[in-house]
């Protein structure tokens, strides 16, 4: 660890997890290496069948990790078709830009509500609107939602930078809809990235705290919040967490939300960081050799946010204004946050 850089390498990663995990991580990669076989030329009936194996099997291992939650292995029958669709949508090579916002902002949407509002007790809140109506009066509207105060409004939100910045600004925005009192989450900002010349074997996870911006102070005892599109081997979050919990932040609790987790992450993250959940919509069985989900949906920050050139990376302010007036409207209270801990 240097003075501006802490840095976590796959060895250390890997020791996190168990004979059996990797005993059941090595079927699955046999099994998805068999399921290849079927892809060139595309055998449909034989792909969909090898791919019900593996469905299979992820959700036997899950069954043994209640840390885990998989959207298709904990909701009702009825929801599944819809993370399907949204999964193949986001999938998709021809989704474009625009589709793939409108998309990971269902995805999670569908997140928020598997982790904080389907299993709740049977108090209520209200909210009551005004609405646009004032013949023969101003007019009023009523709608009971969930109290689930208590679950989030002791939240902060921890932004693994890039791709993580809208999932991020979504969920807090959801966090805001949803209480009663209004809550708008603190931010914590991490400049992590993964050592893209390394191979999964050999990866290091390089923690950059001069571009980072957070207060330790707001992060102790909290329930800290992670949304990051995709979850291939954890070391990002495992990263950053290992460093708060050495600068003495105690977390109450840790949720990691994903689209899309490899089970070899999700297996890894909740293995070395107590009192850790991960929800995920979707969870696929394998990584490649670069640490690439497979068959995992692509670069999901250049798919969210655009590629930035080599020379002339975008720094926060510049990815948001990207985004659009659109966007900045929307999240507007959440940008408000953004701004307060970068700019002090």
């Amino acid at each position: 660890m240097a003075d501006d850089k802490v840095i976590l390498k796959a060895e250390d990663l890997d020791g996190y997890l168990t004979e059996q995990d990797l005993n059941e991580l090595q079927k699955l990669e046999d099994m998805y290496s068999h399921a290849m076989t079927n892809f060139s030329p595309l055998n449909i009936e034989n792909t969909i069948s090898a791919y019900d194996k593996i469905g299979k099997e992820m959700q036997k291992i899950c069954s043994q990790h209640p840390s885990i939650q998989v959207f298709s292995f904990v909701t009702e029958e009825g929801a599944h078709a819809e993370a399907s669709r949204v999964i193949a949508k986001l999938r998709d090579v021809n989704t474009n830009h625009e589709e793939f916002l409108y998309y990971t902002q269902r995805a999670y949407e569908m997140l928020f509500r598997m982790a904080f509002t389907d299993q709740h007790s049977d108090k209520k809140s209200h909210i009551i609107v005004q609405t646009p109506v004032t013949n023969p009066c101003q007019m009023y509207g009523v709608h009971k939602i969930p109290d689930i105060d208590y679950k989030i409004e002791n939240s902060v939100m921890c932004v693994m930078l890039r791709g993580a910045l809208l999932p991020s600004m979504i969920m807090s925005k959801e966090i805001e809809e949803y209480s009663s009192h209004k809550y708008k989450t603190p931010f914590a900002l991490f400049k992590i990235s993964r050592n893209d010349q390394k191979k999964e074997a050999d990866m290091e996870y390089v923690l950059d705290l001069k571009k980072s911006f957070f207060n330790l102070e707001e992060l102790d005892g909290k329930d800290l919040i992670f949304a990051d599109p995709m979850n291939a081997t954890g070391g990002s979050l495992v990263t950053v967490v290992k460093y708060l919990q050495a600068q003495g932040v105690h977390p109450k609790s840790i949720k990691f939300f994903n689209v899309i987790s490899a089970l070899k992450g999700s297996l890894r993250v909740t293995r070395a960081l107590e009192n850790c959940t991960c929800y995920t919509l979707w969870l696929d069985p394998v990584m490649n050799k670069s640490a690439y989900i497979l068959p995992g949906l692509g670069d999901a920050g250049d798919r969210l946010n655009g590629c930035d050139t080599k020379d002339r990376p975008r720094n926060i302010m510049q990815l948001i204004a990207d985004y659009g007036s659109n966007v900045a409207g929307l999240y507007r209270n959440q940008l408000f946050e953004i701004e307060k801990v970068v700019l002090g």
